[in-house]
């Protein structure tokens, strides 16, 4: 069974940095599908980014040139480096594991003050 462990989470100023690590365990991690989704206080939770078996990268266009998706095979982790963070960022972060039976972790308080 899938497991998923998010970390790194905090409060930063806005124009500060923060990397979001994510430990897996029980899956085929190199070859698993991974992604990192959001959830704004009184908002649906939304897709950032994610990562492919292949490592192919997606991020929306809300993050793209400020936030990068990667993965270590060796650790079993993901990461999201975010740069550059702006209020609107503020939210819970989670990792997720992409299949027929999404796998979520239990998320991670990103807070962004101006």
């Amino acid at each position: 069974q899938v497991q998923l462990v998010e970390s790194g989470g905090g409060l930063v100023q806005a124009g500060g940095s923060l990397r979001l690590s994510c430990a897996t365990s029980g899956g085929a991690f190199a070859i698993d599908t991974m992604a990192w989704y959001r959830q704004a206080p009184g908002k649906q939770r939304e897709l950032v980014a994610t990562i492919s078996s292949g490592g192919r990268t997606n991020v929306v266009d809300s993050v793209k040139g400020r936030f990068t998706i990667s993965r270590d095979v060796a650790k079993s982790t993901l990461y999201l480096q975010m740069n550059r963070l702006k209020p609107e960022d503020t939210a819970v972060y989670f990792c997720v594991h992409i299949s027929t039976r999404p796998v979520w972790g239990q998320g991670t308080q990103v807070t962004v003050s101006s």
